[in-house]
Formats: structure tokens, C-alpha cells, sequence
């Protein structure tokens, strides 16, 4: 299956494919002590659509929601 991220927001995506790094912009580059800042992204995909086996995000996280065929 390839995965290929088609579009983000607050954050520069590389590469659009397999180990992807989502690094900051210029508008989220410092922040608060406590603050937080959120990133999102659409996927496509082709082929089989079974849903990866996990994801890292500094380590193992969650996914919020899965979109289904």
C-alpha cells in the first residue's frame, strides 16, 4: 500500500511518503513554556486499505480517528 500525504497545516511535511517528519513553520517556531500546538494532515492511499499496524509520534501515540472505506 503507498500512503502519501496530500496536504498539512502547521506543519512542513517530509518526505510525502513512508518515514515522514513534520517539522515546524515559521509562525508556530516558538512558543509558551506549556503551550501546545496542533498539526493535522489528509492522507490518500492506494491499494489495500487495512489500516497500519501503529504510529510514532516522539515515540507510540494514538490515532484520533481512522477514515474507512
Amino acid at each position: 500500500m503507498l500512503q502519501t500525504i496530500t496536504s498539512g497545516c502547521n506543519a512542513e511535511y517530509s518526505p510525502a511518503s513512508g518515514r515522514v517528519t513534520a517539522s515546524n513553520v515559521s509562525h508556530n517556531a516558538t512558543t509558551a513554556p506549556i503551550a501546545t500546538v496542533g498539526i493535522g494532515f489528509q492522507v490518500g492511499h492506494t491499494g489495500d486499505s487495512t489500516p497500519p499496524s501503529s504510529d510514532t509520534l516522539n515515540g507510540p501515540c494514538a490515532v484520533a480517528e481512522r477514515a474507512t472505506k
